[in-house]
């Protein structure tokens, strides 16, 4: 086995594994520049990185002292992959997150378990696989006026759907057909999303370093900015922070870094949305002090 010779491994994609990006590529330009920022923080630690594209077969991966998922943005597409690659990966080489924790945070089910830790979520309704979808009666049961239905492992909105009691009859064929192979879960649409935004947290080591606020571009409910969505300054008041902690702390065991998605329900308090612990986007250009506390959060799993 073969491979760049690094302290630590941060770990993308094979989509995004080019060192330097073309003209008129921003969205790997900013892959790069925050892989940039904590190879620079690491480098002021002492040590060395290089990224990697995670399911490239010739890398030995215990020849890093750390291995810290960045940008796999594809393991959701390549979920039995990924899975096998953990099971090879996990016992040989210190991953960060740790391998329990991103089993944990790959499935959405782990909202569940912050619910009955007492952490305020947004009211989910899992479909399990091979389950018969009922889109209306769920609406009708818990009395929302709107859903959004989503599959329990993805990303990138992948099969996101927004419904009501009218559309969700045209919907439950599709998710029907989906469900013969994966799970789904059914949430409230919260009008928040489209009037303010999702608000987004990064918690390293514990703490709370900086916030963004997500927005969907006009006529759309997703903010991902794969289908349009803007990224905004965002001051998050002192009960998002110690939400956003909480939630974390909660977690099966502490992770070294992370992001909370946080929304705004209709009584005005606010819920986790989202836990993203396995690949979230940090945005470290927009704050440069987190790239520093992510590399201390790396040392300190090292020590």
């Amino acid at each position: 086995m073969a491979g760049p010779r690094a302290d630590v491994a941060l770990l993308t994609d094979r989509r995004y594994t080019a060192s330097e990006a073309p003209a008129g590529d921003w969205y790997l330009g900013n892959i790069l520049a925050d892989d940039r920022l904590l190879a620079g923080a690491l480098a002021a630690r002492g040590l060395s990185s290089a990224r990697v594209d995670w399911a490239d077969e010739r890398i030995d991966w215990g020849a890093f002292r750390a291995v810290v998922f960045r940008t796999t943005w594809d393991y959701y597409d390549r979920q039995g992959e990924f899975a096998a690659w953990l099971d090879r990966v996990g016992p040989v080489a210190r991953l960060i997150n740790d391998t329990a924790t991103v089993r944990w945070n790959l499935d959405k089910h782990y909202l569940a378990d912050l619910a009955s830790r007492g952490v305020p979520v947004v009211p989910t309704r899992f479909l399990e696989r091979n389950a018969t979808a009922d889109l209306a009666g769920i609406l009708a049961a818990e009395g929302w006026k709107e859903g959004v239905v989503k599959p329990a492992i993805s990303g990138g909105a992948r099969h996101t759907h927004r419904f009501d009691a009218q559309g969700a009859v045209m919907l439950e064929g599709a998710i029907n057909t989906l469900l013969a192979g994966e799970a789904f879960l059914v949430q409230p649409f919260e009008p928040d999303i489209i009037a303010h935004g999702e608000d987004t947290l990064v918690i390293v080591g514990g703490r709370f370093t900086h916030a963004l606020t997500k927005r969907a571009k006009p006529g759309d409910f997703r903010v991902q900015d794969d289908h349009g969505g803007t990224v905004h300054p965002c001051t998050p008041t002192a009960a998002q922070i110690s939400l956003a902690e909480a939630a974390m702390a909660a977690c099966e065991s502490p992770p070294a870094y992370g992001r909370v998605d946080l929304v705004r329900r209709a009584d005005g308090a606010w819920a986790v949305m989202e836990l993203e612990l396995i690949e979230p986007e940090l945005w470290l250009r927009r704050h440069p002090p987190a790239a520093t506390a992510l590399a201390d959060a790396i040392v300190e799993r090292l020590a």
